[in-house]
């Protein structure tokens, strides 16, 4: 072969992935006759092995060398055991000589993977504890339960419309229980690491981008499980509205600017009043007594995000089937109906019709503004539904005040 036609790259790539991952296996060798049998030289000799078998012989010469780095592992396994039983620069070996044949053809991948390969050997002992002392057995089976529904159930969930009006998919079901189990578990994260004064508001306006009412409703479930934590809860539940408000001002400028003018008073003034009711109950919510960062429960409530799917689904039917009944007539109606699931879809639609020239700007804020107050109706239904009562008593205002602002907002302009 030519050397204009060697793949250099390729070689270099491989020979600083066996250098990469064996640094971090040359510190943890010990010295003397209990030293481990393989570091930085074995790895990298291990990476170009890889690279150079596939490169003169192919897949088969590939295979060979790797089951003779296999049968080398084997043999120095009796010697390393007893001081340290595991098999993970075993198989970190084995991984080498992959990582560098795949080296040859896709380069950027190999040193991609080799990194996380890196990354993982270094972070021994901060999983060990991790997994040891500080996540508990119910997280633990909680997270494998999400990584069951998020990576096995929805990817096999049939993607297709059933039912009357066809109002049921059954991967979008799915994919909404996901969502609150993911937001839930969000919430839970923050909770643990920032306690619940900052912990719960920031993961209800992050949640908010995802599904503002799906927030609400995992927020009010926490405050089922944890009362101390009501005020908390209520201030992330409140701020995930301004998720919403956020997400439709984007997606208006998406679709015409003409329409976000005309409704940027309205929102403006919703967006600040429901910010400055959860910045109330992120400050009061440090007068709730028990309120610690760190303490261990539920991540998240699959009976709940079952009930909310379900729900959601419940209010999609009655939707639709009223804008068959009616036939289309009445944007603010339709809208409205609409903005019960979406308020986002809503908008879109009506702004979209503004952009055709069927209808006029100002004829889009009362649809607009109705499918925003049905959508936050939606929510209280939700905070009533599955919340405790101090927690609905505390939501409904703030819900009840961003609408009321929003309207007033209109009257204004």
């Amino acid at each position: 072969m030519p050397f204009q036609q060697l793949p250099v790259l390729g070689l270099a790539v491989s020979l600083g992935i066996g250098l990469l991952i064996g640094a971090e296996r040359e510190r943890r060798k010990n010295s003397g006759r209990h030293r481990s049998a393989a570091g930085i030289r074995t790895f990298a000799l291990t990476a170009l092995a890889g690279s150079v078998s596939l490169m003169l012989g192919g897949e088969v010469l590939l295979a060979v060398a790797a089951i003779t780095v296999a049968a080398f592992s084997v043999i120095s396994y009796p010697k390393t055991s007893k001081r340290d039983p595991g098999l993970t620069s075993e198989m970190a070996l084995f991984a080498t000589v992959l990582l560098g044949a795949l080296a040859l053809r896709q380069s950027l991948l190999a040193a991609g993977l080799s990194v996380v390969v890196a990354i993982l050997l270094a972070a021994r002992t901060i999983l060990h504890r991790f997994l040891a002392h500080t996540i508990s057995e119910q997280e633990l089976h909680d997270a494998l339960l999400f990584a069951a529904a998020s990576l096995i159930i929805l990817p096999l969930m049939p993607d297709r419309s059933l039912g009357v009006y066809g109002v049921f998919n059954p991967r979008s079901f799915w994919a909404v229980v996901v969502i609150v189990m993911a937001i839930s578990g969000l919430g839970y994260i923050a909770l643990r690491a920032m306690g619940p004064q900052f912990g719960l508001a920031l993961s209800g306006l992050v949640g908010g981008f995802a599904s503002a009412t799906a927030t609400i409703a995992s927020m009010a479930k926490r405050a089922t499980d944890s009362p101390h934590n009501v005020r908390g809860c209520v201030a992330g539940a409140v701020l995930s509205s301004v998720a919403t408000i956020i997400q439709m001002v984007i997606v208006l400028l998406a679709v015409n600017k003409e329409t976000t003018r005309v409704l940027a008073i309205s929102l403006l003034f919703a967006g600040v009043t429901a910010i400055a009711y959860g910045v109330l109950f992120v400050y009061g919510s440090a007068v709730d007594t028990g309120c610690v960062a760190g303490e261990q429960g539920r991540a998240f409530s699959l009976k709940t995000a079952l009930i909310f799917a379900v729900t959601l689904c419940g209010v999609m039917f009655i939707s639709v089937a009223t804008l068959k009944w009616l036939g289309g007539k009445g944007l603010a109606l339709a809208a409205g109906l609409t903005g019960i699931a979406d308020a986002h879809a809503a908008a879109i639609s009506v702004a979209l019709l503004v952009k055709s020239g069927k209808i006029a700007a100002q004829a889009a804020t009362i649809p607009i503004l109705a499918a925003l107050t049905t959508n936050t109706a939606t929510k209280a239904v939700m905070a009533i539904l599955l919340g405790p009562k101090r927690f609905f008593l505390k939501v409904l205002p703030g819900l009840l005040l961003m609408i009321v602002a929003a309207w007033l907002g209109l009257l204004l302009k």
